[in-house]
């Protein structure tokens, strides 16, 4: 049995506030990144960053086009050199009070 052939397994990821896509499809984007920014809220988290990678800028292209959807986020931003440059973008939560 090939690993296509697997059942979907869940994931368990951290909520501190860094969502590294690499482990996730592209049809997941959305559930995942809800999701996500729902736990941080939670948690009292507002600033996140989300890990895209660099490539050839789908994905990022892909993350940016979802945040603008977003309700819950405030704005967002390419994240600096230090923090993963065009690799990595920076998303502001609203608050919730």
């Amino acid at each position: 049995m090939s690993a296509d052939d697997q059942p979907d397994e869940p994931v368990a990821i951290p909520i501190n506030g860094e969502l590294d896509l690499h482990n996730f499809q592209p049809r997941e984007l959305r559930e995942v990144l809800s999701a996500y920014f729902e736990a941080c809220a939670d948690k009292g988290i507002f600033t996140v960053r989300v890990v895209h990678g660099k490539g050839i800028g789908t994905l990022r292209r892909s993350v940016h086009s979802e945040l603008r959807r977003f309700p819950a986020v405030e704005k967002f931003w390419n994240a600096d050199e230090a923090n993963g440059g065009w690799g990595a973008t920076w998303v502001r939560l609203r608050s919730q009070t």
